[in-house]
């Protein structure tokens, strides 16, 4: 438990000199921005390469991450439910909500969690592959739909060709597989690399959270709060009986999957969300509050389960 308070400690202090940089504006403007791009397109993708190519590949193929899926499932089919009784919301914006309410934070969040708090990349890098190739170009395409009346196959069958953090995972998933030697002087450049990542994500991170301001009057509280509600308190319950009662998870695995299950809202949902127009200010919300509550969801999970 110790080691994981400190894995903790570790991220919010890094968070923390983020937001103050961003308060005094240190960096100047649009500096979070700036970070946030260099982050993604260059640190990460060496990260989840450098990790992945020396990762088991069975957990890349394993009840760990049918547990994982079958979760995110179950809290889709929930709010679906909760928004036809409740909401009766367009398409678009019942399914903004219905990602806000399921789909995690694998990278901003999620990789630093699972290296300072589960010991481990590999947990998380096989979500964010399963959300990037599956998931989201299943949301993009019925938005297309439901925004357009038609659907660009084109636009989501290469959009996973056009992201970096899907090109260096995929490449270090066939060296794993294949049994590849990467030759020091190739490696050990992007293992440098890859070590700003994690700091990085978390500045901008921490940037991003400077002037928010949550649940303003008829910007769709109600919303905002089932979406948090099922992302941090009930998607870790749900993992936890399907990974310890129909998946049998070791004590590990069991931690990892509740875990990653709390990590908060990715910001993709409200890049999805500006892209069309639709929910913005739901979908920010929901990202915002999820990762505020996500910090005492995780906290309890590890005193309990790690």
């Amino acid at each position: 438990m110790g080691g994981v308070l400190v894995g903790f400690s570790i991220i919010g202090f890094v968070i923390l000199v983020g937001y103050i940089v961003e308060r005094f504006r240190i960096a100047g403007s649009g500096a979070g921005i700036v970070l946030n791009r260099m982050a993604f397109f260059v640190a990460t993708p060496a990260l989840l390469f450098t990790v992945l190519s020396h990762a088991d590949p069975g957990l890349l193929f394993s009840t760990f991450l049918l547990t994982v899926l079958s979760t995110i499932v179950a809290g889709v089919v929930l709010y679906l439910v909760v928004a036809r009784i409740f909401f009766r919301l367009p398409v678009a914006e019942t399914v903004l909500g219905a990602g806000s309410a399921t789909y995690v934070n694998a990278n901003n969040i999620g990789l630093p969690v699972a290296i300072y708090v589960l010991g481990s990349a590999t947990y998380v890098a096989p979500v964010l592959l399963l959300q990037l190739l599956v998931i989201a170009p299943i949301i993009l395409a019925i938005l297309d739909v439901s925004t357009s009346g038609r659907i660009s196959f084109g636009s989501i069958l290469t959009q996973p060709l056009r992201n970096p953090m899907i090109i260096a995972s995929v490449a270090g998933i066939v060296v794993a597989i294949l049994g590849i030697e990467v030759p020091v002087p190739v490696l050990a450049p992007l293992e440098l690399i890859g070590g700003a990542a994690i700091p990085m994500v978390l500045m901008s991170f921490g940037m991003s959270l400077h002037g928010q301001r949550l649940l303003k009057k008829g910007t769709g509280r109600k919303q905002v709060v089932v979406a948090t509600v099922i992302k941090v308190a009930v998607m870790p319950v749900i993992a936890y009986l399907l990974g310890r009662f129909v998946f049998d998870l070791g004590s590990a695995e069991l931690f990892a999957v509740v875990a990653v299950s709390a990590l908060p809202t990715a910001q993709n949902i409200f890049n999805f969300s500006a892209r069309y127009n639709r929910a913005i200010i739901v979908t920010r919300d929901t990202v915002l509050l999820a990762t505020v509550a996500s910090i005492p969801a995780l906290l309890v999970i590890a005193a309990l389960l790690a």
